[in-house]
Formats: structure tokens, sequence, C-alpha cells
């Protein structure tokens, strides 16, 4: 099967990536309305049943509302993260199946998701902390380091400049007689 070019696996992948896309919207569009739903009833907070819970964490208290709301806040922050890296990838994808994978927009689009992924684990590390003071150790959010993260994040930094060569080959490529 081929890599490059309509009918082959990028332009599945593709699919795949713009079904994953429309997720990620849906899911950002529920968090939103939960946060929306959460700071509303946090006015009356016997509605909420006088706790909270989210995932693992048992939030409860005066501050139950705007807590559970800032809690869900992160948890839209990474979603937004994550739409910005399919988004990239998904372009990526539409020039390999047009048959162009050194497109001088590639080197920009790579970097772009080097970046998202490196400030979405140091956000992962800030929520730690965060969570670390707010909650004093009951809820945990490992704030470890992720090596295989940051190895990430170096390939693809190293593929945008593979991409920014390529680029510059095809360029002087063409100019040529």
């Amino acid at each position: 099967m081929r890599a490059l070019g309509p009918g082959s696996v990028s332009s599945f992948l593709k699919v795949i990536l713009d079904v994953f896309h429309l997720v990620l919207w849906i899911a950002v569009a529920g968090v939103s309305v939960g946060i929306l739903a959460v700071l509303l009833l946090s006015f009356k907070p016997e509605l909420l049943g006088g706790h909270v819970t989210i995932d693992k964490w048992r939030i409860e208290g005066p501050w139950l509302g705007p807590i559970a709301a800032a809690t869900l806040a992160g948890a839209d922050l990474y979603l937004a993260g994550a739409i910005v890296i399919v988004g990239r990838l998904r372009r990526i994808f539409q020039t390999l199946i047009a048959g162009d994978p050194f497109h001088p927009g590639n080197v920009r689009r790579l970097r772009v998701v080097g970046l998202a992924l490196a400030v979405l684990e140091l956000g992962r590390y800030a929520a730690a902390a965060l969570s670390h003071l707010v909650f004093h150790g009951r809820a945990h959010v490992d704030g470890a380091v992720n090596l295989t993260t940051w190895f990430a994040v170096l390939v693809i930094i190293v593929l945008a400049e593979v991409f920014r060569e390529g680029a510059r080959l095809r360029g002087e490529a063409e100019l040529t007689i």
C-alpha cells in the first residue's frame, strides 16, 4: 500500500484525524457546558449535593464550585492543546495526500506540534503543583518528568528541521534547469 497520495495510508490516517478532531471539539463543548453548570450551581451549593466527584477527586466545602470549575477548565485547556496538535497533523496529512511532503508549511506545523506538546507537559507540571497546594496532598496529579514526552518533543523538532531541509532542497531543484 502506498504511503502518499489519494487512497494511501496517509488518506486513511487523515480520516481518523478528522474524526478525532471533531470528537475533541465536542469534548471541549461538553466540558465548557460542565464548567458553566458547576459555576451556576455553586450559587446554590445544596443542588450540588455537598460534593462533586471528578475522576478520583472528591471536592467538597465552600469552594466546591470554583475548584470544580477550575479543574474542568484545566481539562478544557488540555483538550484545546490536543485540538492544536491534531489540527496541525491534519494539515500535514493534507500535504501528504497531495503528494507534497516537503511543503514549506509543514516545517511550521511540526514546530507548533512540538511546542504544543511541550506546553501540555509543562501544564501538567503546573497542575500537579497547584493540586498539591490546593488539596495538600489529598489529590494526586502526577508531576514526575515524563522522558517519553520530552523525547517526542525533541524528535518532532528534529523532524521539523529535516522537513525544512527537504523544502530547501526541493526549492533548489525547482530552480535547476
